[in-house]
């Protein structure tokens, strides 16, 4: 499992690799945060849980899907994330991440990211191994 930022026109990409399609969002979330903060020195002490139906979703709109309503938590709630944890059943994505409250010098509170976009989407399995990117807009 791994994730990664990339620059990409003046705009910045992220990208989550894992053994599985869950695996391959949660490394996806994580790099969304790490453009926003030092995920490193979040500490995961408070969860959310969040409930997504697949019903009529492909996996690139649940990719897209699950991004922006973590960032719908982070405004609502004010939380970071730094860990996560994806489990399907019932025709449901069921997320969880785990944060803290943003502490700007703490975190080293970089860019804000303002939603997951369209562009550069690409949610495959290449090699073994899932890949999940998109471009975000800041």
């Amino acid at each position: 499992m791994a994730f990664e930022t990339f620059e990409q026109d003046s705009k910045i990409g992220i990208r989550g690799t894992g053994k599985t399609l869950e695996q391959s969002f949660e490394e996806a979330a994580k790099a969304m945060f790490s453009i926003m903060v030092n995920v490193q020195n979040v500490k995961p002490t408070q969860a959310i849980k969040l409930v997504i139906q697949i019903g009529g979703l492909d996996n690139s709109g649940l990719f897209i899907e699950w991004l922006n309503r973590l960032l719908g938590e982070y405004r609502a709630t004010g939380l970071v994330f730094s860990k996560f944890k994806i489990q399907t059943k019932d025709d449901k994505l069921i997320g969880t991440a785990w944060g803290e409250p943003l502490s700007p010098k703490k975190h080293e509170a970089e860019t804000e990211v303002r939603s997951a976009t369209h562009q550069m989407l690409l949610v495959e399995k290449k090699k073994g191994k899932f890949i999940a990117q998109c471009l975000v807009e800041i």
